[in-house]
């Protein structure tokens, strides 16, 4: 009898060991957000001037979606939609406003940090994951905060005229590195790479710049020569096919417009600006990223980098987000770790939502009943197997874009339309909506436009403030 028993614990413990064994074999997640990043990065090509050495590198190793967009072009719903896999017309955020925990389509959506968590891993995260933080009943979706400092901001405006709003400055602010916010969190993470963990990890890094104010130290400032920063293309005529709506639409933005920003001589300086903060945030990707490599999760851990939404720097004349144009939807979206081959990049249409089915199939999870996206496995494996579903982008209720391989077709909420044909006309300079010739391709890109969205909700703090207004 004591034999058996002996058997049965050694088959216990042998048993225990392959279970941990094959938890522990899981993949590690690094998941790498960015602010306000459009495709001004050199793996991208959308400023020949643009110096992102370490983005490049990761895009090199792995999967680089060149076609990639957001679900709404501003920060809150965007990163509600990527953290639950819900796209907006589904949860009712178009715009800056509720916090996760309060869109009732939401209440029953695990984020993808506590799915994983559900299924075996270790948490961390730290700087702008949620717009929010993962407060309320999502504060243990998180096992170990890696904090969320702010970088500093001069006590007067160093560059912005008085009548822009507090948020547009830019400048050459603090004097080093050390006291930026995002310094900090990249050293943060760092940190915690050379720590110990006893089962696979699910690690959120939001870094915040080149969101406005543009204030970066001088180093960065000092990569690019002011008077040499090529400015984007922008005919004066380039508006002048548009829907007469579309002023309205993009009414709500508290960015300068265009007038006001070259009215006022400050085009170069902002582009400047931004062109600085890319390269600085691509600094605090390489800290993270160095420190992986310098790891023991080196080798089994997959690194996901995304931007929430695209940002304009004067194109179709307008300045910062929260329009369906491809400046403002278009995103970087690299995919690298094991078993994903270096190749081309992909050309076929993906979106944020896709995020959440991709990293569970990768890690081997079952997948979520509630997602909307589509794993990009198959592209994963290779980069020209063609895709069927395109990528659907909201601004605003009633508003959409349809974006596939080739085209953007943009549906407004009065019916008024526009069509661009991307292999002929990638800056969008030409609307087709109004050609005969093209209402085949408005046809079918139209049987993608969301039949029943969710009206938009607004949360009761939101609706009493606005109330006051």
């Amino acid at each position: 009898m004591k034999k058996i028993h002996a058997i049965a614990l050694c088959l216990l413990l042998i048993g225990s060991n392959l279970w941990a064994k094959t938890e522990s074999s899981k993949p590690n997640v690094l998941f790498l957000s960015i602010d306000d990043l459009n495709d001004w990065v050199g793996f991208m090509d959308g400023h020949p001037q643009a110096k992102t050495p370490y983005m490049d590198a990761l895009a090199q190793r792995g999967r680089n979606f060149t076609n990639a967009h957001c679900s709404v072009p501003v920060c809150t719903s965007s990163r509600a939609s990527v953290m639950s896999g819900i796209g907006p017309i589904t949860h009712g955020s178009y715009e800056i406003g509720p916090k996760y925990e309060q869109l009732p389509a939401l209440s029953k959506a695990p984020t993808i940090q506590r799915y994983f968590k559900d299924h075996g891993y270790y948490t961390l995260s730290g700087g702008k994951v949620l717009h929010h933080n993962f407060g309320g009943r999502l504060s243990k979706d998180i096992d170990r905060s890696l904090g969320r400092a702010r970088s500093p901001r001069p006590k007067m405006p160093m560059s912005r005229p008085a009548s822009w709003s507090g948020a547009w400055d830019w400048g050459a602010y603090p004097e080093t590195n050390v006291q930026m916010g995002d310094i900090q969190l990249a050293e943060a993470a760092a940190k915690a790479l050379k720590g110990d963990f006893d089962k696979p990890f699910f690690m959120s890094v939001g870094f915040f710049r080149p969101h406005v104010p543009l204030l970066v130290p001088p180093k960065w400032f000092e990569l690019y020569e002011k008077d040499k920063i090529i400015l984007p293309n922008n005919p004066i005529t380039d508006l002048d096919d548009l829907p007469k709506n579309f002023l309205s639409i993009n009414d709500y933005a508290v960015a300068p417009t265009h007038a006001e920003v070259t009215g006022s001589g400050n085009q170069r300086s902002l582009t400047h600006a931004y062109l600085a903060s890319v390269s600085f945030v691509d600094h605090c990707v390489g800290i993270v990223l160095d420190a992986l490599k310098a790891s023991s999760y080196a080798e089994n851990t997959i690194i996901v980098l995304w931007s929430d939404h695209g940002f304009h720097l004067g194109e179709k004349q307008h300045w910062a987000k929260r329009t369906l144009w491809e400046e403002s939807t278009r995103v970087p979206l690299l995919i690298a770790g094991p078993g994903i081959q270096p190749g081309p990049p992909c050309k076929e249409p993906a979106s944020l939502l896709d995020l959440y089915p991709t990293l569970t199939e990768l890690c081997g999870l079952p997948q979520a009943k509630h997602l909307e996206g589509v794993s990009l496995m198959p592209q994963l494996r290779d980069p020209k197997k063609a895709r069927k579903q395109p990528a659907i982008t909201s601004s605003y209720f009633g508003n959409h874009a349809i974006r596939s391989r080739d085209w953007r077709l943009i549906v407004y909420e009065d019916g008024a339309r526009e069509l661009y044909d991307h292999r002929n006309d990638p800056d969008e300079f030409r609307n087709l909506a109004t050609d005969p010739a093209h209402q085949a391709t408005i046809n079918e890109l139209a049987k993608w436009l969301p039949k029943n969205a969710a009206p938009e909700f607004k949360a009761k703090s939101e609706r009493s403030r606005l109330r006051r207004k």
